[in-house]
């Protein structure tokens, strides 16, 4: 477990050693609280961050792969968090 600003998340892969706690901190905003699963990954050392669902009818966790071959650089440094208190049912303030 990885203790944040935002909570404890679990590092699932650390891909070239990217979770950069200091990065993460700065990067994270409270939208991704719905989502149990998060990557974050380095374009152009720029730390860019997509949440992930696994249940229901918008489950797209099973896409990962595939976004970090189609969406990332190639063997660009990236990590997997699982987020145990995600709360899905949280609304963004308008």
């Amino acid at each position: 477990m990885i203790e944040t600003e935002f909570g404890e998340f679990e590092l699932i892969k650390n891909h070239r050693d990217a979770f950069i706690l200091d990065d993460f901190n700065k990067r994270y905003i409270d939208v991704f609280d719905i989502y149990p699963y998060i990557v974050g990954d380095y374009s152009a050392g720029i730390l860019r961050l997509k949440g992930f669902t696994k249940n229901g009818k918008t489950s797209n966790f099973r896409m990962i792969p595939d976004y970090l071959m189609e969406s990332c650089a190639l063997n660009c440094p990236y990590y997997i968090l699982k987020n145990p208190n995600f709360n899905p049912s949280k609304k963004r303030d308008s």
